[in-house]
This record gives structure tokens, sequence and C-alpha cells, in this order.
């Protein structure tokens, strides 16, 4: 059997994908652990949008502003054109956004924004209400826990995907379409704001293809996570917060801030993160959030979730300050597409949201941008497909399929050393001698006998390690440190 499409991951960008596929196509939706182990369903901030016709020439500059002009100005151009459109189409659907006291959509502010422009959902749960009202809408076939190792690649034609459906049984799937919606590498860093499934196995798939990965280099750190917790998976305060007053402070109440950037708190993410990082390294205080400002029934109002989460944590908002440090946050970086989602040299693969490059984002992701791409490109890619029809012929493929060992005993330590060497030399702030040493460990984890979900993780980071040690100088989330 040949399925029309083949759809990797759950999230935003997967899930939109399957919502707009029409019902008589044969889809099935691939999915790592359950559907809302995604980015998606964590997403706090909400969706950017253009606000109206007028409004795209200041969104698109916002955008490049924020990506230090780094940005594929063409998909820019595309992402904010089409915003207005993708927005109403939810809304449309179904899904609803968050009123003002007039019964208006609510916008609001984040930091690098001109002007209110991001809608939300449950106060700060947007990405939670957006994926639970995108799964709903999902009429087609979706299969839990199972890992994909494989794609069937030959001649620019993607015929199919491989996956594990156990530790040690696999299958093979044949489409004549195959988008990829995996999202980023979160897993590969030792802390991180992502679902722990994210581990940027796909990249290291493309990159083990010969296909192109893009802006690898390009990693988003969240400046503000909640510090002290045991997971690897960081409790995330919404960039949001300092939209609307919350304050950062060290621990003699002193918001250092302004020492760095004119725009203090709303300063683009890249700096915000790495001033933390420098003003810590240089004086060794705690650093804090302060939402003294807030009143607390309104707190709790727009912000239920981070109120309830913090909460569980034995912190009493808005009355209590919570020490905060920046973890791993998003991947500008990955498989490079098309401006029609395509990817680069492929005839039938198409890449959206995080697993993508489109270029949209470029040195530096503009808040509130990721799931408006993901709805976006996810669009764009159905649109062609349905356009284009593009038929496989399953005999055509006559590579040997392979058959793999998922996990090594070895895999567990080499792992979690993994985590470690990439948080010390590809985080915030980049040395190239570490990267260099960084570099020569991870090609000599990849001599060893390692299962193959670990070689997929190490081909990654190599590939960013690699893009790191290319761009010699500082770029927006790269950052050189200086001797």
């Amino acid at each position: 059997m040949v399925y029309d499409y083949i759809i990797i991951g759950t999230g935003v960008a997967g899930l939109n994908a399957a919502r707009l596929i029409p019902k008589d196509k044969k889809v099935l939706v691939l999915c790592k652990k359950s559907p809302w182990d995604c980015n998606t369903f964590w997403a706090q901030g909400g969706i950017a949008t253009a606000v109206d016709d007028e409004d795209i020439p200041s969104h698109i500059q916002d955008t490049l502003t924020a990506g230090v002009d780094y940005n594929d100005k063409k998909a820019v151009e595309l992402l904010s054109r089409k915003s207005l459109l993708a927005v109403k189409n939810l809304i449309s659907s179904g899904l609803k956004f968050d009123l003002n006291a007039k019964g208006k959509l609510a916008f609001t502010k984040e930091a690098a924004h001109s002007r209110s422009r991001i809608l939300h959902a449950d106060g700060d749960a947007t990405g939670r209400m957006t994926h639970l009202f995108l799964i709903q809408q999902c009429k087609h076939e979706i299969v839990t826990n199972v890992v994909v190792n494989d794609l069937l690649i030959q001649d620019d034609i993607c015929y199919g995907v491989q996956f594990f459906t156990s530790e040690t049984e696999q299958r093979v799937v044949y489409a004549n379409n195959t988008i990829i919606a995996s999202g980023g590498i979160g897993s590969l860093y030792k802390y991180h704001t992502n679902s722990t499934a994210i581990a940027g196995e796909i990249q290291g798939i493309i990159s083990h293809k010969g296909l192109s990965l893009k802006d690898m280099e390009m990693m988003q750190f969240h400046p503000t996570v909640v510090k002290g917790t045991h997971f690897a998976r960081k409790p995330l305060l919404s960039e949001a917060l300092r939209g609307e007053g919350a304050h950062i402070v060290d621990e003699n109440g002193y918001r250092f801030l302004k020492d760095y950037h004119e725009d203090g708190e709303l300063a683009p993410r890249d700096v915000v993160s790495r001033s933390i990082f420098d003003y810590n390294q240089k004086t060794g205080l705690g650093i804090f959030l302060s939402f003294e400002e807030f009143e607390k029934e309104a707190f709790k109002k727009r912000f239920p979730n981070i109120y309830a989460n913090l909460k569980d944590l034995g912190y009493d908002l808005p009355f209590e300050q919570v020490p905060i440090s920046p973890a791993f946050h998003y991947a500008m970086g990955g498989i490079e597409t098309t401006l029609d989602a395509k990817v680069k040299g492929m005839k039938n693969l198409y890449a959206v949201g995080e697993a993508a490059c489109t270029g949209v984002h470029g040195a530096n992701r503009l808040a509130s941008n990721s799931l408006l791409e993901g709805l976006v490109f996810s669009q764009i890619a159905v649109e062609d497909s349905l356009k284009n029809n593009f038929k496989i012929s399953q005999e055509n493929y006559t590579k040997s399929i392979k058959s793999y060992v998922r996990n090594q005993k070895i895999d567990k330590d080499i792992k979690n050393n993994l985590r470690q060497i990439m948080w010390k030399s590809v985080a915030i702030v980049r040395d190239p001698k570490e990267l260099e040493k960084a570099l020569s460990q991870i090609n000599e984890y990849l001599k060893q006998d390692v299962g193959r979900l670990l070689f997929l993780r190490l081909l990654t980071a190599r590939s960013i390690l690699q893009a790191a040690l290319k761009r010699k100088e500082s770029l927006g989330a790269h950052y050189i440190k200086e001797n």
C-alpha cells in the first residue's frame, strides 16, 4: 500500500498539515511518543500575526531586525503576508483566542515587537489550546510510540519512511509525499525547555543522506526559565510576562539589563540571555524574575498556568521573585527548504516548523513567530503537494532496506556526555577552542558501535559544531567569546 502522505510529527506544523489535507487522501501521521509530547503543547506566549494589511511592513521589519537582517527576506514577506489568512482560517475553524473587554481579539506585546500583535489562548496556554484544537480536527490515522530511523531516498525522490515500532521491530511505509514536522533538537542540550521527545534525529538522517542543513549554529536560548528544578526540561517563564511588566533583577533588586541594552527586558532574546550569563559570571549574583508590578487576581487571570505551575513548585506569585537562568529553547537552523517548503533538491519531501530552516528567523527568532511559521509553511507544503500531485512508483526504489539496532549498552553514558558537551561548548557564549575540542569528541563517539538513534543525534550535534566553527564572527544567537 502507498499512502498519499506521511507526516512525521504531531506539533502545530504536522497537525495543521494533516488538517488541510483533503479527507479522501490516505494519510499516516507518525508520532514519537504521545501526540502532546511536542514543543507546541508547551508553548506559552502566543501566535504572532500581522494585525492588518498596514501592519505587514512593520511585522516584516521587526522580524528582520530581531534576525539581525540575516533572514531570507522573501520568506519573511511570505510569512507575514500569509499570517492574516492562516490565523483567520484557524479562528473560522473554531479555535478561540482570548478577547479583550470589548470582545475583540486581545493582542499583546513581546520583546522586539514594535506593537501589540500576539494572540493568546487561555492566557498563557496558547500552544496547548492550539494543539488540542488541531488534534480534534485530525481525521487521519495517527500511530504513536514510533521513532523514524530512515528516509527512503533515491534520485531526489523520497519513497517513504522506515521507523522503529519497538526496541527490536521496525517497519517501512511508502508514500507519494512525505512531510517532516519533527521539531528541533532540544534534548541534545543538558538544559532546555523542549519536550523530551525532541532530539534532532531527523536532522541527522538529512545530514547522512547528504542533503542540506542550514544555519545550524543559530540556536536560541530562552532567557527566563525556572532555575533549581532537577529535571532537564526546565519550566518556562513566558516572554509575555516581561512584555506586560515583569522585571529581571539581581539578588539585590537591581535591574541590570539597562546596562547592556536600552530596551532592557524587551531587548531581543539573544541579548537578554547573554546579558544574564555575563552579569552572573562577572558578579556571581543570583538572577531573578520579579512580578511586583502585577496585582494578584489580574496575574492569575492572565497567566493561569504559570501561576499554577509555580505554585506547585512552592512559589506564591506575584509576591515572590523566581530564580531564573537561560536554557536552550529553539533551533533557528534546520533542514534547508525552498519557499514552497520542499527540502532543497527533493521532488516530494517537505520540511515544516522548527525542523525546517525556511530563513524566516535569521540569526535570532522574533518572539511568537514560531507557531505562525508552523501554520503558514504547513499550508504552503500542502498546497504545493496538491498542485504537483506527485506519484511514486514503489518498484523504482531499488536500494536495500537496512535493519538497524535501536540502542546499544554504551549509548546512555555517551548521550549524557553529549548533552553536557553541547551545553558547555555551543551554548550562549562560544569559544573556538572549546568548539574544536567538542567536535573532536563527537567524531570519536561516531567511530564507536552506537545505536541508530544516538548515531543520528551525534550527526546533528556535529553539524551544529561544524557550522559554529565555520562562522568566525559573532552574529545574533551565535556569539563568539572575546579573548
